[in-house]
């Protein structure tokens, strides 16, 4: 089963933001382009890893109109303890939502029961709230920064561009390829 076109759920969640709690709503996700970014928990390793790189990458993302959502299963008050403890995490400034009872990492599909954690999932979500793009990974990978942003950056040209697909590898300003029946078998 996809989750390409999965509309997001009706939630309201806990987050820890340039030092304050406040609720995120589905409300709150419309109107923009966003990337939720699932990761195990706080205080482990290679999560500060993923969660600094977004950090250091997020200026990129409000620029095109994009926010980041990192989510894990830990409350917004160990989202600040762990802000307050290191280094890596105190970078940020993007929501870090709080999902104790999993509501989001299971719309998403990436809640592992037997862990009771999710596992590495990144999920971009256009402004009407539904999933065009996304990824799961095993627990002990890591991923980039730099790909994600084209991503969303490649969802986001084909989303104002229907008639127009983007090959590999493109990047803003490349060519984009205009399907047609001359084009099968020529690329």
């Amino acid at each position: 089963m996809t989750l390409l076109q999965h509309e997001l759920t009706d939630f309201t969640v806990q987050a820890f933001q340039n030092n304050d709690f406040h609720e995120v709503t589905k409300a709150d996700v419309l109107g923009h382009w966003s990337l939720f970014f699932f990761y195990p928990a706080d205080f482990t390793f290679v999560c500060p890893t993923e969660l600094e790189d977004l950090a250091d990458h997020y200026e990129e993302f409000k620029k095109i109109g994009c926010e980041i959502y990192s989510v894990s299963h830990d409350t917004h008050f160990v989202h600040k303890a762990w802000h307050d403890a290191n280094e890596k995490i105190a970078k940020i400034q993007y929501p870090m939502l709080a999902d104790p009872t999993a509501l989001l990492a299971r719309d998403l599909d990436t809640y592992n029961e037997e862990l009771g954690q999710a596992e590495r999932g990144d999920f971009i979500i256009n402004p009407e709230g539904k999933v065009v793009a996304y990824e799961v990974i095993s627990s002990n990978v890591g991923r980039n920064a730099e790909e994600l942003l084209r991503r969303v950056q490649a969802s986001q040209f084909v989303y104002e561009h229907g008639d127009q697909v983007c090959p590999a590898k493109w990047e803003p300003g490349e060519a984009t390829i205009a399907p047609s029946l001359d084009l099968v078998g020529e690329l």
